[in-house]
Protein backbone atom coordinates (compact mmCIF):
# COMPACT_ATOMS: atom_id res chain seq x y z
CA UNK A 1 0.00 0.00 0.00
CA UNK A 2 2.82 2.48 1.09
CA UNK A 3 4.39 1.88 -2.27
CA UNK A 4 1.30 3.04 -4.04
CA UNK A 5 0.89 6.14 -2.33
CA UNK A 6 4.33 7.00 -2.77
CA UNK A 7 4.14 6.93 -6.49
CA UNK A 8 0.69 8.29 -6.87
CA UNK A 9 1.79 11.41 -4.47
CA UNK A 10 5.15 11.75 -6.79
CA UNK A 11 2.81 11.75 -9.72
CA UNK A 12 0.58 13.90 -8.90
CA UNK A 13 2.87 16.68 -7.35
CA UNK A 14 5.73 15.95 -10.02
CA UNK A 15 2.86 16.35 -12.62
CA UNK A 16 1.36 19.84 -10.91
CA UNK A 17 5.02 20.98 -10.80
CA UNK A 18 5.76 20.46 -14.30
CA UNK A 19 1.93 22.89 -15.30
CA UNK A 20 2.77 25.39 -12.63
CA UNK A 21 6.70 26.07 -12.95
CA UNK A 22 8.91 26.81 -15.81
CA UNK A 23 10.96 23.80 -16.46
CA UNK A 24 14.37 23.90 -14.54
CA UNK A 25 12.55 24.73 -11.30
CA UNK A 26 10.61 21.73 -12.30
CA UNK A 27 13.32 19.50 -12.61
CA UNK A 28 14.80 21.15 -9.52
CA UNK A 29 12.36 20.33 -7.73
CA UNK A 30 12.23 16.65 -8.04
CA UNK A 31 14.33 15.46 -5.56
CA UNK A 32 12.14 17.53 -2.60
CA UNK A 33 8.93 15.96 -3.96
CA UNK A 34 10.39 12.66 -4.03
CA UNK A 35 11.52 13.28 -0.08
CA UNK A 36 7.58 14.58 0.34
CA UNK A 37 6.30 11.77 -1.27
CA UNK A 38 8.40 9.11 1.06
CA UNK A 39 7.52 11.38 4.09
CA UNK A 40 3.83 10.94 3.10
CA UNK A 41 3.73 7.43 2.24
CA UNK A 42 6.47 6.04 4.85
CA UNK A 43 6.76 8.54 7.53
CA UNK A 44 3.74 10.43 8.17
CA UNK A 45 1.38 7.38 9.77
CA UNK A 46 -1.53 8.76 7.48
CA UNK A 47 -2.11 5.23 5.76
CA UNK A 48 -1.34 2.41 8.80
Amino acid sequence: MEKRIFWLTFTVVGLVADFVLPLWWALASTIPIGVFSWWVAYRSGWFE
